[in-house]
């Protein structure tokens, strides 16, 4: 018989096995991989900025001549340059409501095409058909918003739908190539987005789309009830877009993290023989994975289509946001906040960049200039662990885990 001073204290975890100081710590820990994910693209973004001061600088033609003559004087007025600059591009990226809407409005099918790059990257699958899984989303989206008539309540919901199913097919053919045949996604997404583009240069000539009396590639006016609302009042262009552009980072991140099949897409992009011989059908998963790419870039679209106003389409509302989408994917580490986070970050450069071109006098150009340095950076992490020091567990986020982290 045990002496009752020396018996263990009883067992205090619920039924169900799990200590609530167990649960609080799994709960504690999600934000761990998200900070790992943010840290590296913050300190690009640093460095970025470092060599974007160094560059106006330089470019500072009436300080360089006035450089023999009086140097502190001229560094000084390329010191106030750079701060100049940097103001301008902060105060039109954030500096007032308007500023604060373009930035969000900018950022919007920035951050949604990023998760579909992103989630094709977990699965080891490169998408460069963001662009044209744009072009045929928006294009569904933009019939429902023409053709369908519905209350704002539906319309919008269906339109939203329909941009997904249209990019989703998009992206599931090359993963369904990729799946039967072999041929690689890059190849066949590239060619698409060939497709994608002239499809839309010539559907918006004929009569389904184009404007009445219109002489060039321009559709109607969408109906007013598939316009997405604007937040701020009409006379700002931000638009609830920003709030499905969030809702989709959390439903790709529980996808990714959370749920059976995003364990086997990101298995899958670690070793397909592996997952083969572990029972997975990666045939499917490199179907469904790019089809889940293409509806998100088909909602990017959707945001296009029936957020931009004056509501009418051209043959290049896709823009460059398909090719950015890489960059941000990459900024991001692939990681769903990683990808808000970029997107967030490039629509502020562009929003501020042109402010910074107007007030400062400096090339918008040099946003460009930015953003690409800090991709370089991304691609070179090694080189910003050494410069800050960083060690490498600490800047690297998780490919793949399971429970609570990510």
């Amino acid at each position: 018989m045990t002496d009752q001073g020396t018996q263990s204290p009883p067992d205090e975890r619920p039924p169900n096995g799990r200590s609530f100081d167990g649960v609080m710590d799994r709960i504690a820990g999600i934000g761990e991989p998200i900070r790992r994910a943010l840290l590296l693209p913050t300190l690009a973004l640093v460095l970025a900025l470092v060599v974007g001061a160094f560059i106006i600088m330089v470019t500072d033609v009436d300080a360089w001549r006035r450089m023999g003559d009086e140097p502190l004087a001229a560094l000084g007025d390329m010191l106030d340059g750079v701060w100049v600059a940097y103001r301008e591009l902060f105060i039109g990226a954030f500096g007032s409501v308007r500023a604060l809407s373009e930035t969000l409005f900018t950022s919007t099918p920035l951050i949604l095409a990023g998760l579909a790059v992103a989630v094709g990257f977990r699965a080891g699958l490169f998408n460069i058909g963001a662009r044209g899984q744009i072009f045929v989303g928006g294009l569904f989206a933009l019939w429902v918003g023409l053709h369908v008539d519905l209350p704002a309540i539906l319309h919008i919901p269906v339109a939203v739908i329909a941009a997904m199913i249209g990019g989703g097919i998009w992206g599931g053919l090359a993963g369904l190539l990729k799946a039967r045949t072999g041929a690689h996604e890059v190849i066949t997404t590239i060619m698409l987005n060939f497709v994608a583009a002239f499809f839309t240069l010539w559907v918006l000539k004929t009569s389904v789309f184009q404007e009445e009396g219109s002489t060039i590639p321009k559709s109607a006016p969408i109906l007013e009830s598939a316009r997405l609302p604007t937040i701020f009042g009409s006379q700002y262009r931000i638009n609830i877009g920003i709030f499905i552009a969030i809702a989709a980072v959390f439903f790709v991140y529980w996808i990714l993290f959370r749920s059976t099949i995003g364990f086997e897409f990101r298995a899958a992009g670690f070793s397909p023989s592996a997952s083969l011989y572990a029972g997975m059908n990666v045939a499917f998963l490199y179907t469904a994975v790019m089809f889940l790419s293409g509806a998100l870039s088909g909602l990017a679209g959707a945001t296009q289509t029936l957020g931009l106003p004056p509501y009418t389409v051209t043959d290049n509302f896709a823009g460059n946001i398909g090719f950015d989408a890489i960059a941000l994917a990459l900024l991001g580490r692939s990681h769903p906040f990683g990808v808000l986070w970029s997107g967030l970050l490039f629509g502020a450069l562009i929003a501020g960049g042109r402010v910074m071109q107007a007030a400062a006098g400096v090339t918008v150009d040099l946003v460009i200039v930015m953003q690409s340095l800090i991709v370089i950076f991304i691609a070179a992490p090694e080189l910003v662990r050494a410069i800050f020091k960083v060690k490498a567990a600490e800047a690297e986020p998780t490919q793949v885990t399971t429970g609570w982290g990510a």
